[in-house]
């Protein structure tokens, strides 16, 4: 977790397929997905709940990844 004066940083990694940097932002978006839905499961939600919650909380949301490597997945909330 990252901090600073007015914000905490936390981070969640793992170690999945991937995701191409021009799916970066849209994988936040309501059913939206960063690979082809028949190759894997999900429904294209969690993300979408994830930022919806971070932005109602005054925080930020984002994603460090390429195809591959895994993905690094980031909420910034102000620190209480």
């Amino acid at each position: 977790a990252k901090s600073s004066l007015n914000q905490v940083r936390i981070w969640v990694r793992d170690e999945g397929i991937g995701i191409p940097r021009e799916a970066h932002q849209k994988i936040f978006g309501i059913f939206e997905r960063g690979v082809a839905a028949k190759s894997y499961e999900g429904t294209g939600i969690g993300l979408a709940i994830v930022a919806r919650a971070v932005q109602r909380m005054g925080g930020t949301c984002g994603v460090e990844s390429e195809p591959g490597q895994g993905s690094s997945f980031w909420i910034e909330l102000p620190a209480a």
